[in-house]
């Protein structure tokens, strides 16, 4: 007698298990055209700084915008709870590994000041960049006005797991057709990790969806949670899940993978498996201009009573022109991230993001350590 399954497992997959296939034809990289748009905003590089207290200040922003991408500003940290986050930002960096989760429990226990939120959001305006502003969904309501009024450009919603069927307590929740119909700006939401939460969020009218759950070096949701899919399997399906909805609609939402990178190469694999641009965190934290002064940390660690995330000490390695564009000074493929995509963009024969999406990718578990004995030896 055969024994039923009561559940089938199917195999995914993560970035140092795939790899790419060069293209029969090849392109000079700076032939290709890495460009990423969210509704009328169009950006030259397809790479967003995470709304994370460590990378994303007001100056990081206005740079990260200048420099031809979109960093998101975290709408409920220390930028809109203290008047001189700065302060803050290096207490946090200075506690001992023994006293910081307590420390940023308090820090971030201080109310949020509504005032804040506009002052932010001006002062990206006035430096000249474009403002993505991210907020949870329980206070979207209420700060997305404020956003808008202050001049924001992207509103992002986000939190661990996003859905557009959410059972609370609630009467009348966060409903995203009713919130983008009320907002004049974009409306990006996140994050999820699956086909069918890909298109029934696409469903409700948004301009974008964030891909990825726990995958960040300063998460620990996967430990605590026990819940996530690897990067390149959730990209696959939620990238299946705006050709569909693109089918059915006419509408192109793009979709951004959040989380995981460590390297150029992870970038290029994430785009060949379908996405539009991608959301970086720990390696921008590196920035001489992030403001968490070489240390990154988790936005879910200060919770009250299930800290999950933790501070890590990440270094500050290069000025942030120099992790974009190079010339690198290290061979990890921390720099140069988008010389790495018109680069794999070349040798796959993609001149657009929407070509790289068809590069062939194969399933190679030994793509990092064929070959290389005398480079781990030595790591």
């Amino acid at each position: 007698m055969t024994t039923p399954q009561f559940k089938q497992l199917r195999r995914s997959y993560g970035f140092d298990e795939v790899a790419l296939v060069p293209g029969d034809v090849t392109i000079n990289p700076d032939q290709t055209n890495p460009d990423f748009k969210i509704e009328d905003h169009t950006f030259s590089i397809p790479i967003l700084a995470s709304a994370m207290d460590a990378v994303v200040d007001v100056d990081f922003a206005i740079l990260m915008s200048k420099m031809g991408g979109l960093a998101v500003l975290h709408l409920e940290g220390v930028q809109t709870r203290y008047e001189n986050p700065a302060e803050v930002l290096a207490e946090i960096a200075g506690a001992s590994n023994d006293k910081v989760t307590a420390l940023l429990q308090k820090i971030y226990s201080a109310p949020i000041k509504e005032n804040l939120i506009g002052d932010r959001v001006r002062a990206i305006k006035k430096g000249g960049g474009v403002c993505a502003a991210s907020v949870v969904p329980t206070n979207t309501k209420k700060f997305a006005p404020l956003v808008v009024e202050a001049g924001g450009d992207i509103l992002v919603v986000q939190s661990t797991v996003t859905t557009a069927r959410h059972i609370s307590k609630s009467l009348r929740g966060l409903i995203f057709p009713e919130l983008i119909e009320t907002l004049s700006i974009p409306v990006v939401v996140g994050n999820c990790v699956s086909y069918g939460a890909c298109l029934d969020l696409m469903r409700t009218g948004v301009h974008g969806v964030l891909i990825g759950v726990g995958p960040g070096a300063a998460c620990t949701s996967r430990e605590v949670l026990g819940m996530g899919v690897p990067q390149i399997t959730a990209t696959i399906d939620c990238a299946a899940a705006r050709e569909q909805y693109f089918k059915e609609s006419g509408r192109y939402v793009p979709i951004v993978t959040d989380g995981g990178f460590r390297k150029g190469g992870d970038v290029c694999k994430a785009l060949a498996a379908g996405a539009d641009a991608v959301m970086i965190g720990s390696v921008f934290a590196q920035a001489k201009e992030a403001p968490g002064h070489g240390y990154h940390w988790g936005m879910s660690h200060p919770h009250p009573a299930l800290p999950r995330g933790t501070r890590i000490k990440v270094g500050t390695t290069a000025p942030l022109e120099q992790i974009l564009f190079g010339p690198t000074s290290v061979t990890n493929g921390s720099q140069n991230l988008v010389g790495a995509i018109r680069t794999a963009m070349g040798f796959c024969g993609a001149s657009t993001i929407r070509e790289m999406q068809q590069a062939e990718m194969v399933i190679a578990p030994s793509i990092t350590t064929e070959g290389k004995s005398w480079q781990m030896a030595q790591q």
